[in-house]
């Protein structure tokens, strides 16, 4: 292997730094094998990747030197992974084979870097989603190596921290997919640390003006809360140093993403989010005590602070699929602010950090990479149903990604984890496949429950079965999993084909019948007929009955007569019938620009979002509608740069003078006599300000409201909204997306 040729003698330097750096980063113990494997592929990476730079003018290599130390350091992986890491973007980016990879390396590592050099060479299909099949793509490596998606996530982070001198249309794209795809999935698989800095990352580029603004307002408040922390700290130290515990205590700040969405989901104000940070108290303990003392360390916290009992999440009784464990307590602590306290021994604390990497340590007493296959069983179930549309796949999967967990039990006292809103069905497959496919009822608590009744956390669930029962279409409504959904599509699926294979048949033998020769004229006419899509509808209507005799006799009758025939077709499309609101009239102004030219193109407002002139906004290209103009914050903005990034154009107002828009604020405050009127005053004063409607609510003193107003620009509305601040009583005024 030739040496280095374009690295600079201080390049050359500095490149050994970062390979030092990262021999001595590792999270497992390396032995001299591993250490020898690790410097074979830094030297091949490194010498492969001469003459490579990256964007930023830097050499290729200190990328995949970054993505090892993250595999190494902050996943916790061993000398195969690192390995691989170094090796990941070789074949793709250089004259290496994978024929090369497997000589120089063997079996392991060659399939690692294979699955990775897939998922970068899927093509794109302007039909399809190209993220979300390259997310299908990184999944389906499940098959070959587990460690493939957790060196891509690695791989994701170092180019989200380096993003900085790249366009920002390509920041925003790949901000949405980590957002969309990359974060939740770094979460599910217990990588905390990970996941929190890809969201605050994502956010970054997303909504940078928000980000600058939140991270601001946490700095400004830094010493206020460092304070409290110091006094919430001090009044339990003496106490708990009393039960002969070994502990430290630790203050967090939540994430910038972390409070963002609570100021987004509670449609709340940064002042509003009450809970901001949170102790941690870490303790000593050995595997035989550690539940015990976590519950000691509970009752000294509690006998100080009054705990909320809603709030409490015993996560060491029943830990997370992650393997996640700790007890989380939110307590009333001084000055009357709600704080939430998270007991973990130092061993719950690794698994927080490092995810599997440290389950897998503490679980099989060794630092081998053992046991990843097993633990990820569940994301396999998706796999069966390959030829499923990419971006329903993504969607379903996601579905299981953050949701929170419930334990139900069976009637043997065996614990099943399950996702929020689960229902019998759910349970059932969870079982086995025959078990939810063969699912009549359900008995929960004693009590026979339906299918689509919700289950709970303790509920004892034991299933009916049947041995003539079978999936039917509606289930698919009953159930929130992946693999009850992955089971009930491909049973149907199934029954379906059977269906239309019969049907073919019959849809023969009545043709004959009926003197109509069996060719593709007849099918396209047939399926034109009865306004279907195509032939395997026709067929599986035909063999479901839908289509009986007596309706292809009409369909032969009709077609005898060739005039009839032509103008039937001419006219078979019913009118579209539109319903229009006003709120849903739309005009062409000359008030947006799409593209880089700026072009003036027809576009229609998203009613999901309702933008406003000097809202940040983007145009999605619709199948059937057009352009749709959405605001960036929209709730479906992720999902569309992800799913659909080649249907986004760049948009943005440069005319809206003469226009009104339609905007939804919520008002809350304390009440008082002639409120209404106030409000009411105030916005009729404003000569152009146009109410559509006011709905105000009190009770116990307080009122909450929703006022709908036509307004010309931001500008004025944050004017609206100040004056609505300054009525006496109302304490918050919020934008929020529709009533």
């Amino acid at each position: 292997m030739k040496k280095p040729t374009d690295y600079s003698p201080e390049e050359q330097v500095q490149i050994q730094a970062a390979f030092d750096d990262l021999m001595h980063s590792n999270y497992q113990k390396i032995d001299k094998k591993g250490e020898a494997l690790i410097k074979k592929a830094f030297e091949v990476a490194r010498d492969a990747h001469d003459g490579q730079r990256r964007k930023s003018g830097e050499p290729y290599i200190f990328h995949p030197l970054a993505v090892a130390k993250i595999v190494a350091h902050d996943i916790g992986l061993g000398a195969i992974s690192i390995a691989s890491a170094l090796l990941h973007d070789t074949v793709e980016d250089t004259e290496l084979t994978h024929e090369d990879i497997y000589k120089e390396f063997g079996e392991k590592i060659s399939r690692i870097v294979r699955g990775l050099t897939k998922i970068k060479r899927l093509k794109h299909d302007k039909n399809v989603s190209l993220q979300a099949e390259n997310f299908r793509k990184m999944i389906l490596t499940l098959n070959e190596d587990v460690r493939v998606i957790l060196i891509k996530i690695a791989d994701r982070l170092h180019n989200m921290q380096t993003m900085a001198s790249m366009p920002r249309h390509k920041q925003e794209k790949i901000a949405s997919e980590t957002l969309y795809i990359y974060a939740p999935l770094a979460h599910k698989l217990g990588l905390y640390n990970i996941k929190s800095e890809l969201e605050n990352l994502g956010l970054k580029y997303t909504e940078p003006e928000i980000y600058r603004e939140i991270e601001n307002k946490i700095e400004e408040s830094k010493e206020e809360q460092e304070r409290y922390i110091k006094t919430f700290s001090s009044i339990i130290k003496d106490s708990l140093k009393k039960e002969r515990l070994n502990f430290k205590i630790i203050g967090r700040f939540k994430s910038v993403y972390s409070i963002y969405r609570k100021m987004r989901d509670k449609k709340v104000s940064f002042e509003e989010v009450y809970d901001k940070f949170a102790i941690r108290i870490i303790y000593k303990a050995d595997r035989k005590n550690e539940k015990f003392l976590a519950w000691k360390i509970y009752t000294t916290v509690t006998d100080h602070f009054k705990p909320n009992p809603s709030r409490l999440r015993d996560w060491i009784s029943y830990p997370k699929s992650t393997g996640y464990e700790a007890l989380h307590i939110t307590v009333v602590g001084p000055e009357k602010k709600w704080v939430e306290v998270q007991i973990r021994s130092e061993r719950m604390n690794e698994i927080a950090e490092k995810g599997y990497a440290a389950h897998y340590k503490y679980k099989h007493g060794s630092s081998e990479e053992v046991g990843i296959e097993g633990w990820l069983n569940k994301l396999k179930d998706l796999l069966e149903n390959q030829d499923e549309n990419a971006v329903d796949f993504i969607e379903e999967f996601k579905l299981n990604l953050y949701a929170k967990e419930i334990f139900v039990l069976t009637p043997n006292g065996d614990i099943i984890s399950l996702p929020k809103n689960s229902t019998p069905l759910d349970f059932a497959y969870a079982i086995h496949t025959e078990v939810g496919s063969h699912c009549r009822g359900a008995v929960v608590n004693g009590k026979l429950v339906q299918l689509n009744y919700k289950l709970r956390s303790g509920d004892v669930v034991k299933i009916i079965t049947s041995p003539n029962q079978k999936p039917k279409p509606n289930w698919l409504n009953y159930v929130v999993t992946g693999r009850a959904k992955s089971k009930i599509k491909a049973s149907l699926k199934l029954e379906q084909k059977e269906i239309i294979e019969e049907g073919k048949e019959i849809l023969q033998r009545k043709l004959k019948q009926l003197k109509i020769k069996y060719n593709d004229n007849t099918i396209n006419s047939l399926v034109s007929f009865f306004k279907l899509k195509t032939s395997q509808d026709l067929f599986y209507n035909v063999g479901a009955g839908i289509i009986d005799n007596k309706m292809l006799k009409n369909f032969a009758n009709a077609r005898s007569n060739v005039l009839f025939d032509f103008f039937k077709k001419k006219l078979r499309r019913k009118p579209i019938d539109f319903q229009i609101t006003k709120d849903e009239v739309t005009y062409n102004y000359d008030t947006i620009v799409f593209g880089p030219d700026e072009q003036q193109l027809d576009y229609t407002l998203a009613n999901c979002c309702n933008p406003i002139p000097g809202d940040d906004i983007f145009g999605f290209t619709t199948i059937n509608e057009g352009i749709k103009v959405h605001k960036k914050s929209c709730t479906n903005a992720l999902s569309l740069y992800s799913n659909y990034a080649y249907r986004i154009m760049t948009a943005r107002w440069i005319d809206s003078s003469k226009h009104d828009f339609i905007v939804y604020l919520k008002v809350s405050g304390f009440n008082r006599i002639g409120m209404a009127k106030d409000i009411t005053r105030m916005i009729t004063d404003d000569e152009q300000l146009d109410m559509k409607n006011i709905n105000l609510n009190s009770q116990g003193g307080i009122f909450e409201g929703e006022i709908s107003l036509y307004i010309k620009n931001t500008e004025h509305l944050k004017q609206v909204i100040n004056d609505l601040k300054n009525i006496e009583g109302i304490e918050n005024v919020n934008r929020i997306e529709k009533i």
